[in-house]
């Protein structure tokens, strides 16, 4: 097995929204804002090799949508999902599988492209995996979340044959786990990996950025809060009781961190470069 960050655009969204109820005089400390007030974040995808699949999580916003809708997130950077990809030796085409934690846009708006009037898997050869739960949850969505469960980014993947769902409770495969979290939004998939000795949490929304540590730090995306917070609390102490490694898709500066107990509770311990842990 062999792991890979794959790096693609930066893009921006309100500091308040991704903070909820902390203020700005905390947060800021972080995850500082600009003048519009509005936070930079990455989206940060993992690459998994293992044997004779090809496993990507998550797959970013993609490029279909118009320009009015990027204006709102004003993506910038050099980095994108194929050039990190080829960086690596790999191709799209060479996906074997796509686990999608769950089909907010920027998770999964790059799994559809274009194609003259069409809309098509944009990994020709991939099974996107997601569960039950959370698709009936997206092509229905509640008021709250319509805007971030795009109809374009979720029904092609289902109306290609290719989509597949994750039973709660088994196993991907023998070195990947499948954990859930149910406050951002219905039955979120977190994938657990054992690599070389060590446990990998890709935490997706439940922990977006090292600023989000501290338990009351929820985004005001999350459709339960409290339910978040009661999840992270789980979460944090598994996490140091087992010293797992953390990997933090949104996080603009810090690929992996780890956490441990301090006298104001579970905070930050280190931060990591991906390459250093998993070269």
């Amino acid at each position: 097995m062999k792991l890979y960050s794959i790096e693609t655009e930066f893009f921006k969204l309100d500091g308040g929204a991704m903070f909820g109820v902390v203020p700005k005089s905390l947060w800021q400390r972080t995850n500082p804002a600009d003048e519009r007030n509005l936070c930079t974040l990455t989206n940060r995808l993992l690459l998994i090799e293992d044997g004779k699949q090809l496993i990507l999580i998550d797959t970013a916003i993609g490029d279909k949508q118009d320009d009015k809708f990027f204006s709102h997130y004003y993506l910038h950077g050099d980095a994108s999902l194929d050039r990190s990809l080829a960086k690596h030796g790999f191709h799209r085409d060479d996906i074997t599988d796509i686990i999608l934690t769950h089909l907010h846009f920027d998770h999964c708006g790059g799994a559809i492209k274009r194609e003259d009037d069409r809309l098509v898997p944009a990994f020709k050869n991939a099974r996107f995996w997601s569960n039950e739960k959370h698709w009936e949850w997206a092509v229905n969505p509640n008021p709250r979340e319509k805007a971030t469960f795009l109809r374009e980014n979720i029904l092609p993947i289902q109306e290609s044959g290719q989509l597949h769902f994750i039973t709660e409770g088994e196993s991907f495969s023998p070195n990947i786990d499948i954990r859930y979290a149910y406050g951002h939004t219905e039955a979120m998939m977190l994938p657990q990996i054992r690599y070389q000795g060590k446990t990998l949490l890709y935490t997706a929304d439940l922990l977006p950025t090292v600023g989000h540590i501290p338990l009351p730090y929820v985004m005001g995306y999350d459709v339960r809060p409290l339910t978040t917070m009661d999840e992270r609390q789980d979460y944090w102490q598994e996490i140091v009781d087992n010293d797992y490694i953390l990997f933090l898709g949104h996080d603009p500066a810090n690929a992996c961190c780890t956490l441990q107990h301090t006298e104001k509770g579970i905070r930050l311990k280190e931060t990591f470069r991906f390459e250093d842990i998993f070269s």
